[in-house]
């Protein structure tokens, strides 16, 4: 990935806009949705990201535009890196579009920290504002405008009314925006049972899981090209200012352990389906790039492990939802639990920490995972550990430098039961919660197992021990192939 700086010739202007609200709930989504579909339809090419370290809402995102979505999120990302993603991905697109999340201005802290606002900022980047118009008409300008004067560092150049009752609401709404806060209303969405998708205790639920989604998103994009002015928000998006230039170093193109120089390319297993979902494709993208062979392996579908792997990454998702399925394609949770024990690297976050354990618990039942971490984890209805974390690695792990800082996020309404009294770990808990509040991350062998979720540009050190595990695994069965033959 190249920085701003080297781009610096090449730059050019990014038409965008960030989507933001009062507050969530707002509708954001749901027309965040339309407009990506509505532009796509038109022959469009659209760049989705999305504010924070969410998953769920890039993956409808990435569904809705047919490109894929990105996140931007300040705590793990540096202004450089966010810059230059937004440059990267939306160089051959005509628009591009960054969903906040929460409030326009809610943060970690007073100052905002992590915020839509801070994203904003940081790029340079207009906001069209969605604001929820049930039960108000002129107040709606009030508050509006208290968001355009709250941080000058903020331009909010238009409004999209949403739960809209009838025409004369529109029109003294609309009316009082244009007036008091001089800028245009463009568009008002009346009330509508249907621009929704239905809720579990994660937040929306993941698009794979909705029958007929494109017939869903479709439904969004009609009610938006008819009750928005789609060329209007192109012409707001055309009006950003270039992205700024910012000379913080970002992921080096080169690691100290060079494959390529090596000549080896170590051959990673990643179990992408529907329990299993909860990627960042920089994630994957940096394995890669740094010279690793990349193979898709499903928990439900496949039977067994793929031949010569080196490595195994295994996010997060929705084990829980799919346990019995994962109970029954026992010959492939044998063949990782076989290949744990002989020494094969295993990256597992939150879902893949559920998996790798004895068992996970539901409400009615309990089903037999992977069985190699001597653990079960139990399904609780409510948060377990849910926001920004920031571990600090521990000496006895394979996988980063000893005190290393790793910031990353968990959100997880499982917990850990009934685990091993020997049981190590390798992170203990500076922000978060982890498995028990102070610890986090099982390790076994060369397995490391954690609620934690980490993205590669917050957190470069983990594609890097991830490699040089693979790369030394890879050489080790050689060896011993070697040595059998001699």
């Amino acid at each position: 990935m190249l920085s701003l700086s080297q781009n610096e010739q090449n730059i050019k202007n990014v038409p965008r806009l960030v989507i933001g609200a009062p507050q969530g709930r707002s509708g954001k989504t749901t027309f965040t949705l339309g407009l990506l579909r509505a532009f796509a339809r038109q022959g469009m090419a659209v760049q989705p990201f999305k504010k924070g370290p969410d998953y769920i809402d890039t993956s409808w995102h990435t569904a809705a535009a047919g490109n894929t979505c990105r996140n931007l999120d300040s705590f793990f990302m540096k202004k450089s890196e966010i810059c230059s993603s937004v440059f990267d991905q939306s160089t051959d697109k005509k628009i591009t579009i960054i969903e906040g999340a929460m409030g326009l201005y809610d943060g970690l802290d007073l100052q905002g920290s992590s915020s839509t606002a801070e994203i904003a900022k940081i790029t340079r980047t207009p906001v069209l504002f969605v604001v929820d118009a049930t039960r108000k008409t002129r107040s709606i300008a009030a508050m509006v405008m208290g968001y355009q004067h709250f941080d000058p560092g903020i331009q909010i150049v238009g409004v999209v009314l949403n739960k809209v009752a009838r025409a004369r609401h529109e029109k003294m709404a609309r009316e009082a925006i244009e007036e008091f806060c001089k800028i245009p209303v463009v568009g008002a969405i009346p009330k509508d049972a249907n621009l929704c998708i239905p809720d579990r205790h994660l937040g929306l639920i993941t698009n794979g899981e909705v029958d007929e989604i494109d017939k869903l998103l479709d439904y969004f994009a009609d009610v938006i090209s008819k009750h928005v002015d789609l060329n209007k928000i192109l012409t707001l998006a055309q009006s950003a200012p270039q992205l700024p230039r910012y000379s913080e170093s970002i992921i080096p193109d080169t690691v100290e352990y060079s494959l390529k120089n090596r000549g080896s390319k170590p051959k990673i297993g990643i179990i992408q389906d529907a329990a299993f979902s909860f990627y960042y494709p920089e994630n994957i993208e940096v394995l890669k790039a740094l010279g690793a062979e990349v193979v898709p392996i499903s928990a439900l579908l496949d039977q067994q492990l793929p031949g010569d792997l080196d490595g195994l990454y295994i996010g997060g998702g929705f084990p829980e939802v799919f346990a019995a399925e994962l109970e029954d394609n026992v010959s492939l949770r044998t063949d990782i639990r076989l290949a744990g024990e002989k020494g094969l690297p295993i990256y597992a976050e939150c879902g893949g920490l559920m998996y790798l354990g004895r068992s996970i618990q539901t409400t009615s039942q309990s089903y037999e995972m992977v069985g190699l971490l001597p653990l079960d984890t139990k399904m609780e209805s409510k948060p377990q550990g849910h926001g920004y974390t920031i571990m600090e690695a521990n000496a006895d792990q394979l996988w980063f430098d000893e005190k290393t800082e790793i910031k990353g996020h968990e959100f997880h309404n499982s917990r850990v039961i009934n685990l091993a009294p020997y049981a190590k770990f390798g992170l203990k808990v500076k922000r978060g919660y982890g498995i028990d509040g102070q610890h986090d991350g099982i390790c076994y062998k060369n397995v490391f197992a954690a609620y934690n979720h980490i993205h590669a540009l917050g957190c470069p050190e983990w594609a890097e021990g991830m490699i040089k595990l693979a790369a030394a695994y890879s050489q080790s069965k050689w060896t011993q192939i070697e040595k059998m033959s001699g």
